[in-house]
């Protein structure tokens, strides 16, 4: 197999209209840069075709899109590599600009079909949302946040919102670049209300982006929100229960997020 951090070769760069020195490996990344191009080593081809078209699908004036490129004869993947343009910008948590990214993010992917490869899915994050949802049941470490699971999850009632594909991922892959609007350049999909992409994102500033309460209730006005906020943080705990490598320091964050989400309930 090869190397994830293998510079990728001359003709992949050509074959996508780039340079062909390989460009500069970005910051904690497989990607590579040539030119305005990000170049990425494909792992899973079924998500990274889905990706692309979904990428290509939005159309949002408030969103930066990486919008994924084809090659020279049309092909989203040449020689185990897939290109987008470069989005300038460094992964932030802005609390409610994320948020309204969110909202603004699963407005534009409404349409979007459910993808096909979300049933086999088994990793840790798949297992965590069916668990969350009640799909699933299967026994959480209580020193992981299994406990706080517990607690929380007999507040659960009927979500009755249209379910659409939602980003379970975005508050880490955003990219902010001083004032201009969002980028977003990857997108990991379930199949969930469109406000759950939001409630991931403030759940997730709670637990680790330094945001409060007041964030939770700014966003009051979305529809069913603090159910969806109570399946955010189950989710995020299941994950973390089930995770082997999950730290402390992540589920002391998810501990303030469980607090912050049960005080409006």
């Amino acid at each position: 197999m090869r190397s994830t951090l293998e510079r990728p070769p001359a003709h992949v760069c050509a074959a996508f209209g780039g340079p062909a020195d390989g460009g500069e490996r970005l910051p904690d990344s497989t990607a590579w840069r040539c030119g305005d191009l990000v170049l990425k080593p494909v792992t899973d081809k079924v998500k990274t075709l889905w990706t692309a078209h979904a990428l290509d699908y939005v159309r949002e004036p408030g969103l930066r899109v990486g919008k994924p490129v084809r090659s020279t004869d049309g092909r989203w993947i040449v020689g185990g590599w897939t290109a987008s343009r470069f989005i300038p910008g460094t992964p932030e948590h802005r609390g409610d600009a994320s948020v309204l990214a969110a909202v603004k993010l699963h407005r534009a992917t409404a349409g979007l079909p459910r993808p096909d490869f979300l049933d086999a899915r088994t990793d840790v994050d798949a297992v965590a949302d069916r668990i969350a949802w009640e799909e699933l049941e299967v026994p959480l470490d209580e020193t992981k946040g299994g406990r706080w699971f517990e607690v929380l999850a007999g507040a659960r009632r009927r979500i009755t919102l249209p379910h659409q594909v939602a980003h379970g991922e975005l508050l880490a892959g955003l990219l902010f670049d001083g004032d201009d609007i969002p980028g977003v350049v990857d997108f990991v999909p379930y199949y969930r209300p469109g406000e759950y992409g939001a409630a991931i994102v403030a759940v997730d500033a709670l637990a680790w982006g330094g945001a409060g309460r007041d964030l939770l209730e700014r966003w009051a006005h979305l529809p069913e929100w603090p159910q969806l906020l109570l399946r955010a943080v189950l989710f995020r705990l299941a994950s973390n229960a089930l995770n082997p490598r999950s730290t402390q320091a992540s589920l002391d964050g998810l501990r303030a997020a469980a607090r912050e989400v049960s005080g409006v309930l």
